[in-house]
């Protein structure tokens, strides 16, 4: 007895004699099939198991988003004289067409499974079980788009369940991480004994180790998964002094050392080479961070070393240019270099949400965020007593900055000697600098007092000065730090959208919102489905052999009748069953799982439920319906009467300058908060008690002003007077 199938291969036919015993007897003289090839690692390669696949059990493939393939079957071995596989052996499977569709390993020694008696004895089959290499890749965008007709695949759509409808929200409110918010700037006095200071707010601190890397090159040989090393001429080795350095080909860029990851420049930070000796004849760049290859001209920050009147001298280099003033290494003397950098905001760049709508990517964030920087070069000569302060190099503000950098401790063109270590690490919350009436404006270094720095700052804000560094009478001392708030964000779709109104409020718990604009792109992508026309369409559906082969994140683009009642619906693959029919012509069974809901058409995972410290926003249009954060906003002169202010920025035609005592009440009108407006960057604040604060934003002309998203505050502890 025979069953003929008809597939969108061609036809087949396959026996269902139910006292064979072996495999299934195929009645077609085709020797087209599904190929498996196993190697056992035994050194006789992959050898070709296709003969030995038994139909006694499905042999298939399972596919499923974010998760490893896995590859099960069953193998009669003895009939096909071939060796058992082994555990960890390499197993490959392709269709009729050459298309792999399995590639991974065995990850359990193949079970022998009774499959009855033969005139020889009792015939076993051996069961495996196989996982692929890795993982589906997690992002959302489509990998191939698969068009169906009328019956090319049997089509089942689930009943909607209640947890998606969540997907047809047009009202999101998104809660995400603690972020920086206003940038604040403290003003105190000193007295010449007061050696504490207390923060009026704590300043905000990011998430995650404050030490981002910590490398003490005592290891056998140079970490790969840390170190990008470019080395032809073996210049660089590790040996009993850290990393020694003795020379190289002469060419800029040929010689280096670079982290495999790249640096955020932002917030306050610290790269910090230790026990460095340099000798004669040494030229190069070390502690570089780079914007492009390791290359001199893409130094945006680091110590430029050269040959100078015999002598070996270091210099701070900025942007390829060196600055500042030259240290001479001295023979026989190791150093360590500092390189501190603050930047006004701890995050640059924002992070990106995408959604497939109807088969479309649709992404929303991902921007890089300018901000200016601070530079502090320091040098420390380590034979002199362990508290004696870091000599300043040089210290410069620049108006911009790149988002983040490559971080290169040695691009050797001829270095000579070693270093000890190196580290980079998040140096506190706050940017501390003094001022003595009439002297330059210095700035204060906060760590720990064994590294010859002036203070110390707690997470609650409070500063403490080290003895030998408290401020003198009438200094004053300028604080600059970010408060802190919930990040949140909540949109609702234009009355354009053809949709009723739906509210939903959640929280992003992948990847995570640091900033409300995060929260807003999220809001974006997760809204963007609720006008798909497959939202919250859930099913499955079979086919055998299909044209392509099918992935989960693949969309399946299903259309159906035709003229003016042609209809297209596009469905996200979640998961895919392969099954191999056994028979020649091939016949692969695709049994495909379809959802367009947040778990498989957007990047981001949220979860119910706003955070319970969450401010709650005012619902927006559109995220872009801000006006630029006043990060560069400076006082330039405090008296006992008033504060000199440059905004840093031109305010908008028909806009100006808000400033209130209060935050989050800014808009039209007065209030009793309301200090002033101006029309113009340079604005002067009248004081009136020794604390006080003040908060300002930018604003626009239109009928309903746009104001800046965070405020730039000034609080101030000085004494009042005439």
């Amino acid at each position: 007895m025979t069953r003929s199938y008809r597939g969108m291969g061609g036809t087949f036919e396959r026996s269902s004699n139910p006292k064979l015993r072996g495999p299934t007897q195929l009645k077609n003289t085709s020797e087209a099939n599904v190929k498996i090839t196993i190697d056992n690692m035994d050194g006789a390669g992959a050898r070709d198991y296709t003969a030995a696949l038994s139909a006694d059990a499905p042999f298939e493939i399972v596919r499923a988003r974010d998760e490893a393939a896995r590859c099960a079957g069953l193998l009669d071995v003895n009939a096909a004289a071939l060796p058992a596989p082994a555990r960890h052996a390499r197993v490959v499977v392709a269709n009729d067409s050459g298309v792999t569709l399995f590639t991974g390993s065995i990850v359990t020694q193949p079970e022998r499974v009774y499959a009855g008696v033969a005139t020889t004895g009792a015939v076993y089959r051996l069961a495996f079980r196989a996982i692929a290499d890795a993982a589906d890749a997690t992002g959302v965008a489509p990998l191939a788009t698969h068009a169906l007709g009328d019956g090319d695949a049997a089509l089942h759509i689930a009943p909607l369940s209640q947890a998606m409808t969540r997907e047809l929200a047009t009202d999101v409110t998104l809660t995400g991480e603690t972020e920086a918010a206003a940038y604040i700037t403290e003003y105190f006095m000193g007295d010449g004994t007061t050696s504490i200071f207390q923060l009026t707010q704590p300043p905000y601190r990011a998430k995650g180790p404050a030490t981002l890397l910590d490398e003490r090159f005592d290891q056998a040989a140079i970490n790969p998964r840390v170190w990008s090393v470019a080395d032809n001429g073996s210049f660089l080795s590790l040996t009993h002094l850290g990393l020694t350095m003795t020379g190289g080909n002469g060419l800029d860029g040929q010689t280096t050392l670079s982290s495999v990851a790249s640096v955020e420049i932002g917030g306050t930070l610290t790269l910090e080479l230790d026990s460095v000796a340099l000798g004669a004849a040494s030229d190069g760049v070390v502690c570089g961070l780079y914007t492009g290859a390791v290359e001199r001209a893409n130094c945006f920050a680091g110590f430029n070393v050269r040959q100078s009147g015999g002598a070996t001298i270091v210099t701070p280099f900025v942007n390829g240019v060196e600055a500042g003033t030259s240290l001479t290494m001295l023979s026989g003397h190791s150093y360590t270099l500092r390189l501190r950098l603050h930047c006004t905001e701890t995050v640059r760049s924002t992070e990106t949400y995408s959604a497939v709508c109807d088969g479309v990517l649709r992404s929303f964030g991902g921007d890089a965020i300018a901000a200016p920087v601070t530079l502090v070069f320091e040098s420390r000569d380590m034979g002199t007593a362990s508290n004696t302060p870091a000599t300043v190099l040089y210290t410069t503000a620049l108006a911009s900055s790149p988002a983040s950098c490559t971080f290169a401790p040695v691009n050797s063109v001829q270095l000579q000697g070693s270093i000890g270590s190196c580290g980079i690490a998040h140096a506190g919350p706050a940017w501390i600098a003094t001022t003595v009436p009439g002297s330059a404006t210095i700035v204060r270094v906060s760590g720990p007092q064994i590294d010859g720095v002036d203070c110390m700052v707690s997470p609650s804000g409070r500063i403490t000065f080290y003895a030998g560094r408290v401020p003198v009478a009438n200094e004053t001392i300028a604080v600059s730090y970010r408060g802190r708030r919930r990040a949140a964000a909540r949109l609702r779709a234009g009355s354009n959208t053809g949709v009723a109104t739906a509210a939903w409020q959640g929280k992003v718990t992948h990847p995570p919102s640091r900033t409300t604009a995060d929260c807003e792109n999220a809001v974006l992508a997760a809204m963007s489905l609720a006008t798909s026309r497959a939202v919250a369409v859930q099913g499955s559906c079979t086919m055998v052999n299909p044209a392509q082969d099918v992935q989960p994140g693949d969309v399946l683009s299903v259309a159906s009748g035709s003229g003016a009642s042609a209809d297209t619906l596009n469905l996200c693959v979640r998961s895919v069953v392969i099954e191999d029919g056994h028979a020649r012509p091939e016949a692969m069974t695709y049994r495909v799982g379809f959802a367009n809901d947040w778990t498989t058409a957007l990047s981001a995972r949220l979860a119910d439920g706003v955070a319970a410290d969450a401010l709650q926003q005012v619902a927006l249009t559109a995220p872009a319906t801000v006006l630029a954060n006043l990060a560069g906003l400076q006082v330039v002169s405090a008296t006992g009467t008033a504060l000199q202010v440059d905004a840093g920025v031109v305010p908008p035609t028909g806009g100006g300058f808000e400033v209130r005592r209060r935050d989050w009440a800014f808009g039209p009108g007065t209030g009793g908060d309301l200090v002033l407006r101006s029309p113009v960057r340079s604005f002067t604040i009248p004081r009136s008690a020794q604390v006080e604060r003040f908060f300002v934003r930018m604003y626009d002309g239109s009928s309903t002003p746009v104001y800046s998203r965070l405020s730039s505050a000034v609080f101030t502890n000085l004494p009042v007077g005439s």
